[in-house]
């Protein structure tokens, strides 16, 4: 199963769509991790799971969803209902409650990947405001029954070498 994973592009329009239309073909599921200042019928949004960040206004989006993509349970939330900033700790109560293979999580925008509990959770940071690094992120998960592999990627879509996560599973 591979996820595309995007997070906090707050109001880029053209931008997300060029990057999303670069991978569209190449992954089972799009996600949007918020913040993207968008309407839902947004053309950059289409075929894009997406929820609802604190920048977003409206009811547009829901808080969190969870989908289930080739046995792969995803959960996706933008992370300030949970204090992402500070601590993980209730983000990953939800994550377990739902039963999640993987939590994807934006807010912070500071990019980055973590197995706690069997659960691997991702950050993808952001594609116009990132922090902590000067490369504007995204990424793909690449998901099977034994390993994780989380990659990130510039905005112009090379590969960041020392941000490609490996992780065993169970």
């Amino acid at each position: 199963m591979k996820a595309f994973i995007i997070s906090d592009s707050h109001g880029w329009e053209q931008e997300l769509k060029k990057v999303i239309d670069r991978h569209r073909k190449d992954v089972d599921i799009l996600i949007h991790c918020g913040d993207s200042e968008l309407h839902k019928e947004h053309n950059a949004l289409r075929g894009v799971n997406t929820v609802k960040g604190n920048c977003d206004f409206g009811d547009d989006f829901p808080n969190d969803i969870t989908e289930e993509v080739k046995g792969v349970k995803i959960y996706v939330t933008h992370g300030h209902l949970y204090n992402v900033k500070m601590t993980h700790v209730p983000l990953s109560y939800r994550a377990e409650e739902k039963g999640a293979n993987i939590a994807c999580f934006g807010h912070s925008h500071v990019a980055g990947a973590f197995v706690e509990n069997g659960v691997v959770y991702i950050n993808p940071g952001s594609i116009r405001l990132p922090r902590n690094r000067v490369e504007k992120t995204y990424c793909i998960c690449d998901y099977n029954d034994t390993i994780a592999i989380v990659t990130f990627y510039d905005i112009d879509g090379n590969v960041i070498e020392d941000m490609v996560y490996r992780f065993e599973l169970k």
